[in-house]
């Protein structure tokens, strides 16, 4: 920043400069009394030079934890959320997934994990105003095979789902051409990709969205019941070095997991998942490293008569430091995935 760019009087810019103060920035590095003795200003000018510069380097002005509540003032970028792309189940989230954190969803087969994840790569398409981050997506695959078929169906529906986005906006749009897919067949695999490969991505603006599906696949495969330490050492480094990625780049991570039943009452409890059958897998060394958990479920009953032949689903927020535990129905059908505007019985 050069001096001149300040509201400064001449007087004060001129003994600055006489001073040798390189930068505005360098102001902030000294205190009042370094400062008088470089510029010999009084204490007055010296203060107000501070001011100055401070009030030109800030960036953001301050946001109060009630404007946020009140929703009076737009949140700072790192509370910022990516749209589901649909209304409801953004209602549900409080507007989306959050950009900082890893947020799992975990279910049993067929609940509609890796459709929510699809739906999340091509929504983070869009621009900023319509719930997007405007980059692709990374869709890391641990088990099976990626759907391709599925989510070119989703593409074609896309001006059907989300209609209140202008028809010429989609069409600019190359969703295909947004998804960058990596198979990862072991943990060495995993690690090489979220180290090496996803930052280069990250790096270039190509990508703000990370995606593992699913997260215990390879963990369960390589690790036996006596390797329980190691596990969790490694969950860990694998939550840290995740964290690191979407802190950084403000990227937010969705993991898929699996319901295992192999977990204890008292530990359930540990997980807010108290009077449950089953349990996401990986246990508290992996849920220690969630910003928000939601556990998915695919329910014997039809969905209403608006979705023919769909079956109703539950999305349930188990865990998140923002949202209290609720939940709702939604289902998936051709076009993709939509949320239910009706209470869950009790």
């Amino acid at each position: 920043m050069d001096w001149d760019q300040l509201d400064l009087s001449p007087r004060i810019s001129a003994a600055v400069t006489k001073g040798n103060l390189k930068s505005a920035q360098n102001v902030l590095t000294f205190s009042v009394p370094e400062l008088q003795k470089l510029t010999k200003l009084s204490v007055a000018d010296v203060r107000l030079l501070q001011k100055t510069v401070a009030n030109a380097l800030r960036k953001n002005e301050m946001v109060t934890a009630f404007q946020m509540f009140s929703e009076k003032t737009p949140f700072p970028s790192q509370h910022q959320k990516l749209s589901l792309g649909c209304k409801i189940l953004d209602n549900l989230l409080r507007g989306g997934i959050p950009l900082v954190g890893i947020t799992e969803i975990a279910g049993e087969s067929s609940a509609g994990k890796t459709q929510i994840a699809l739906q999340l790569c091509l929504s983070v398409q869009y621009p900023a105003e319509y719930g997007g981050l405007g980059a692709g997506a990374v869709y890391i695959c641990t088990e099976d095979a990626f759907p391709s078929k599925r989510l070119h169906q989703l593409i074609k529906c896309q001006q059907k789902l989300r209609s209140s986005v202008p028809p010429d906006i989609i069409k600019k749009i190359q969703f295909g051409d947004g998804i960058f897919i990596e198979h990862a067949a072991d943990i060495e695999m995993l690690t090489d990709c979220i180290t090496k490969k996803v930052p280069i991505l990250l790096l270039r603006g190509a990508v703000r969205l990370i995606v593992i599906d699913s997260i215990a696949a390879l963990f369960r495969c390589e690790f036996a019941a006596k390797d329980a330490v190691l596990k969790a050492k490694h969950v860990q480094t694998l939550g840290a070095k995740l964290h690191e990625l979407s802190s950084r780049f403000l990227t937010p991570v969705l993991c898929i997991n699996q319901i295992t039943d192999t977990v204890g009452d008292s530990v359930q409890d540990n997980l807010g998942l108290k009077d449950r059958k089953g349990a996401p897998a990986l246990g508290i060394s992996w849920s220690n490293q969630l910003l928000m958990r939601m556990i998915v479920t695919r329910t014997p009953y039809a969905a209403p008569q608006e979705f023919p032949g769909c079956i109703l689903r539950t999305m349930e927020i188990v865990f998140a430091p923002h949202i209290p535990q609720s939940s709702c129905y939604y289902t998936v059908d051709v076009d993709g995935v939509k949320g239910i505007d009706q209470p869950l019985s009790q």
